[in-house]
């Protein structure tokens, strides 16, 4: 005889619900994709910043256009944060700038990703809130990206930090590079705060409506000191506590990224509908005649001149942005057209000559990349690293390598 069907009812759902409630609450998901966005971002203005290192003082500095008391005036009125308005001197100015690559490039080793989280976004909002007119697009998604970053745990896999926690095995340790960083983050706020700077607005005025930005470092800050001495003295219950608290901020995070890559080509491309150049299928035909947007002239021309394939371009640009967050009901689909678009931004960064734009873009749509495909990835890449980089394995205990969770005051 068969077995009776189980009666119908609410408790299917309820069950569905309570798996997904413990799997946010128990786990950061997409660690590899997170990765990806600390990795590429990071990588993404570390390059523009080393790039733009002849240029700096006129693009942030002082001899920019955009002078240090216009902006001084802007981030009153806007309550931007940026470090480059507490003095007008060469000397801050050049300070800022190489903390801002030192910062980008640890945070894209992955060595204290939790610090440098945070480092790395004040030196992104430092320079670009100096200059607001600056920028290809690409700085604005880099500004939101170093943002959520912050939020994530980022460092779980592909970092430094991911290294040291699986040689540890786990275990916290003494960690007495994060406790001495720990202590010079706090020095350096303290300083901040009692250089005697006679407009403090940063202090009153931050990311959310009452809460400055010297209130969110303090609390960073402190969350940092309060998870190394869990970690290390109280691992039970606490710990536990602290873990689902980290798992469900990670995860909102995550889930904001994602609407916002959504919103961003959404709203772009219901945008572009609007436009009669666009409707009539011409809209790409002119930025290919501009000097600024033809770093290869012969091939910028030569599209130009072919007038179905100009048609094939616009209107594929903007099918491709409008369907792109439906499409994300079907994981084929997804895929597929993720290919498209990441085809299409490399064809941008070549065509009109936009590198830094084209890479923010790639790295945004990372987020939606199949775990699978990144662990593949990840271990071609491991692979040719042994072959071009041959050196001595490790053994490592219990975790796989590059997931234990790090556990270290600031990492």
């Amino acid at each position: 005889m068969n077995a009776p069907l189980p009666p119908a009812g609410p408790r299917a759902p309820l069950a569905g619900l309570t798996r997904g409630l413990a799997r946010v609450t128990g786990s950061s998901l997409g660690r590899y994709q997170t990765a990806v966005v600390r990795i590429g971002i990071s990588f993404t203005w570390l390059f523009f910043l080393l790039r733009e290192w002849p240029n700096r003082h006129e693009m942030y500095g002082p001899e920019s256009p955009w002078s240090w008391e216009m902006a001084r005036r802007l981030t009153a009125d806007n309550h931007a944060f940026t470090a480059l308005i507490w003095s007008d001197s060469n000397l801050w100015f050049e300070t800022v700038y190489a903390f801002s690559i030192v910062s980008s490039l640890l945070l894209m080793l992955g060595w204290r990703t939790r610090t440098m989280a945070v480092l790395s976004m004040i030196g992104v909002l430092s320079l670009q809130n100096r200059s607001v007119f600056l920028g290809d697009g690409g700085d604005n998604v880099i500004h939101l990206m170093a943002l959520y970053t912050v939020l994530t745990r980022c460092g779980l896999v592909w970092s430094l930090d991911a290294r040291r926690a699986a040689r540890r095995g786990g275990e916290p340790g003494r960690d007495l590079t994060g406790i001495v960083l720990w202590a010079l983050c706090g020095a350096a706020l303290v300083l901040a705060q009692s250089a005697g700077q006679p407009r403090p607005a940063w202090t009153a005025d931050g990311p959310l409506p009452g809460i400055g930005w010297a209130t969110v470092l303090w609390g960073l800050w402190f969350v940092q000191g309060l998870w190394w001495l869990v970690c290390r003295y109280a691992s039970g219950e606490p710990r536990t506590v602290l873990d689902v608290f980290a798992h469900l901020l990670h995860n909102a995070a995550l889930l904001v990224i994602m609407v916002e890559v959504c919103l961003i080509y959404a709203t772009a491309g219901w945008y572009k509908i609007q436009g009669s150049r666009w409707q009539d299928g011409t809209a790409l035909y002119y930025p290919l005649h501009l000097d600024y947007f033809s770093p290869w002239p012969e091939l910028s021309h030569a599209l130009a001149a072919n007038g179905l394939v100009v048609l094939l371009l616009t209107y594929g640009t903007v099918a491709v942005q409008v369907a792109f967050p439906f499409t994300l009901l079907n994981r084929r689909v997804k895929n597929v057209l993720l290919a498209v678009m990441m085809i299409e931004h490399l064809g941008i960064a070549l065509v009109l000559g936009l590198p830094f734009f084209s890479l923010a873009m790639i790295v945004a749509d990372a987020v939606f990349l199949p775990t699978g495909f990144l662990r593949r990835l990840g271990s071609l890449v491991g692979r040719t690293r042994e072959k071009v980089l041959p050196a001595r394995r490790e053994a490592v205990p219990a975790q796989r390598e590059g997931e234990a969770d790090t556990r270290t005051l600031v990492g």
